[in-house]
C-alpha cells in the first residue's frame, strides 16, 4: 500500500550543465501531473510525463525540472540591429524637427526600440539533454515512491485497526441479534400489561404474528454476512502489489451501505449503539482512504 503523499529529488551533471528534477505529490482522486520546463527544454514534457505515469497512477504529481550550465556550457550571444537601430534614429530626428527638439536622438533610445538588441538563442539540441534530465528523473521518482511506500505503511496500520474495530461492532451484533426477537415479544407484552389489557399467551396467533413480521423485517444476516465479506475483500487488497485506493474507496462505499441498513432495520437499542461505533470507525476509514494509491 502506497500513500498519495511524498517528495524526492535527483541530479545529473554531464558535458557542462547539470540537471535537478524535484518531483512531489498530493492527494487526488485520478492522475493529475504538472510538469515545469525550462523554455528551451519544453518538447520533452511528453516524455517527463510518460516517465512519471510509470511509476505513479494516482495523485497530483508537480515536477519541477531546473537547467544549471557551467562555464563552459551552452550560450547565447547578443545581436543588434543596425538597419532597424538607423531607421528609428532617422525617424526621431524627423519628429524631433518637426516637434522643434534638441538632442532627441540617445543611443539609450535606439537600443531600447522594439527589435534593435536582441539575443541569439544558442542551438538547443533537446535531445542532448534527455539522457541527464531522465536519470535525475528516475532518481526523483525513487525517492518519492520510497516515501509513499513509507507513508503507506502508517496507512495500512491505521486502516487495519479501523477495520477490527468494525469487526469487533459486527461481532456483538452478531451475538446480540438472535435475542432481539425474544426482546421484542416481551416488550410487546409488557406494553399490553400496561395498557391494562388482558396478556396473551405465548402462543397466541396475533401475538405470533406480529413477531414473525418483526422478525422478518429486523433480520440483518445479511447485511452482517455482506459486511464480513467486505471486510475480508480489505485483507486481501492489503497484500496486493498494486494500487488499490480506487478499491478501497468502493469498499467503503458498500460497507456504509450495509450499515446504513442495519441502522434502519434494528429496532433494538444494544444494535444501535454499535452501529453508531461503526459509523464513526468507517468514517476514520474513509478519511485515510482518500490518502491512498
Amino acid at each position: 500500500m502506497n500513500s498519495m503523499t511524498g517528495h524526492g529529488r535527483g541530479e545529473c551533471a554531464r558535458n557542462g550543465f547539470k540537471v535537478t528534477v524535484e518531483v512531489s505529490s498530493v492527494n487526488r482522486k485520478q492522475s493529475e501531473i504538472s510538469v515545469n520546463l525550462p523554455r528551451e527544454l519544453e518538447s520533452l514534457e511528453p516524455l517527463v510525463r510518460d516517465e512519471i505515469n510509470r511509476w505513479v497512477s494516482r495523485g497530483r504529481i508537480t515536477a519541477k525540472i531546473s537547467l544549471h550550465l557551467g562555464e563552459s556550457g551552452y550560450r547565447g550571444r547578443a545581436l543588434i540591429n543596425s538597419g532597424l537601430a538607423k531607421a528609428y534614429a532617422k525617424e526621431i530626428r524627423k519628429l524631433a524637427q518637426e516637434l522643434r527638439l534638441d538632442n532627441a536622438v540617445t543611443l539609450d533610445l535606439v537600443l531600447r526600440a522594439p527589435g534593435v538588441l536582441q539575443v541569439e538563442d544558442p542551438l538547443w539540441e533537446t535531445e542532448t539533454f534527455w539522457p541527464a534530465i531522465a536519470k535525475a528523473l528516475v532518481q526523483a521518482l525513487k525517492g518519492l515512491l520510497a516515501m509513499r511506500q513509507r507513508e503507506g505503511s502508517h496507512l495500512a496500520e491505521d486502516l487495519s485497526a479501523r477495520v477490527a474495530a468494525m469487526r469487533e461492532s459486527v461481532a456483538r451484533i452478531g451475538k446480540t441479534a438472535p435475542l432481539m426477537v425474544e426482546r421484542y415479544r416481551e416488550q410487546l407484552r409488557n406494553r399490553i400489561k400496561n395498557a391494562g389489557l388482558e396478556i396473551p399467551a405465548l402462543d397466541d396467533e396475533r401475538l405470533s404474528k406480529e413477531i414473525a413480521y418483526f422478525a422478518d423485517r429486523s433480520d440483518i444476516s445479511e447485511e452482517l454476512s455482506r459486511l464480513e465479506s467486505h471486510f475480508k475483500q480489505f485483507q486481501v487488497c492489503l497484500k496486493s502489489k498494486e494500487p488499490i485506493g480506487r478499491t478501497l474507496d468502493f469498499l467503503a462505499q458498500e460497507m456504509n451501505r450495509e450499515i446504513n441498513t442495519l441502522g434502519s432495520k434494528a429496532a433494538d437499542s444494544a444494535v444501535s449503539r454499535e452501529v453508531v461505533t461503526l459509523k464513526a470507525a468507517l468514517e476514520k476509514f474513509r478519511e485515510q482512504v482518500q490518502n491512498v494509491e
